[in-house]
């Protein structure tokens, strides 16, 4: 009885010897696949202070010398006063209080209609204490033989002036014009933006940025406000020979986040030419217009790449273009 109880248990033995072997290096291979971090470099800077409210300049007068306003030929406001008093005035028929109360409807009435004109003319011209603002973002996924790339970043990392508006909007350009000589390595974009107010876009823009510099192990490299900083990744042991054992990478991701005044629309990236006219529109906005910018792209390290599953896990919302 007890030998054919082990004949029987034998084979089950086998499978989950078998089975303890398999699951031992899978799970040895993922830790050690762990232990590959990947850093990622930032440029950014940028400020959201409103703009200061400029004071609507008065129409100028005509030829004739009719002076602006409601009325016609009286300084100061035309069709007025001087025009009813002389009709409704004291003693012209229909008594003092009513022709004082007359008067001061109308010139409430004025005064009104004169304020919601200016309102109106100063969010016409943008002339307003809290104006909106675009919040957008323009995200590249390349192939790892775009790998210059990197190198451009780096370089621009080390060098660009980042503590004014024209030295952001260098950045800007840059990044958009080293993203655009590379179109037969674009294989993810994606984008998006909203218009917010002011007193909203700070909030808005720090959100998108930290969950993607969240995704960073570690920013190995960043220049923001002017302030170069360089970091080393630390590698658990055995954390290099994991490097270079798991399998090679493929995808290189790039993250452009802007803030400018007014509208900037962009469109959804599901092709080639969607991505080229959204990178186009980003990089032309103005130095005037640009209130912040975060350039990040991962991995940092020139000659590393992310792997296919990397991006799908970290950059989910990327389509195939």
């Amino acid at each position: 009885m007890p030998r054919k109880f082990v004949n029987l248990i034998k084979p089950l033995f086998k499978t989950l010897v078998i089975f303890s072997l398999v699951a031992t290096l899978v799970l040895g291979n993922a830790s050690n696949a762990m232990a590959a971090v990947r850093g990622g470099g930032r440029i950014g800077g940028g400020s959201f202070r409103a703009p200061a409210p400029t004071r609507v300049a008065p129409r100028p007068s005509s030829p004739g010398g009719y002076g602006g306003g409601y009325g016609y030929g009286y300084p100061g406001g035309g069709f007025g006063f001087p025009f009813i008093m002389p009709i409704f005035g004291i003693g012209g028929g229909f008594g003092g209080l009513f022709t004082i109360l007359l008067f001061l409807s109308l010139a409430s009435f004025l005064v009104r209609s004169f304020r919601n004109a200016t309102a109106e003319s100063s969010d016409e011209l943008g002339y307003t204490s809290n104006p909106k603002v675009s919040v957008a973002k323009v995200q590249v996924g390349l192939l790892a033989d775009a790998r210059e790339l990197q190198a451009d970043l780096n370089n621009l990392a080390e060098k660009a002036n980042t503590s004014t508006a024209a030295g952001l909007s260098q950045v800007l350009q840059e990044s958009t014009l080293a993203l655009m000589r590379h179109p037969e390595y674009w294989a993810y974009g994606g984008s998006t933006s909203s218009k917010i107010a002011l007193n909203s876009a700070e909030a808005q823009f720090n959100r998108l940025a930290l969950a993607e510099r969240s995704k960073f192990s570690g920013e190995t490299l960043s220049n923001v406000n002017s302030q170069v900083k360089r970091a080393a990744i630390a590698v658990s042991d055995g954390g290099e020979q994991a490097l270079a054992e798991t399998q090679p990478g493929e995808y290189i991701v790039a993250t452009l986040l802007v803030a400018t005044q007014g509208d900037l629309q962009l469109p959804a990236i599901n092709s080639e030419a969607d991505m080229r006219r959204a990178l186009t529109q980003l990089g032309s906005v103005s130095s005037d217009r640009l209130l912040a910018l975060e350039v990040l792209w991962t991995p940092q390290a020139e000659g590393e790449t992310m792997s296919s599953e990397e991006v799908l896990a970290n950059y989910p919302e990327l389509r195939l273009i």
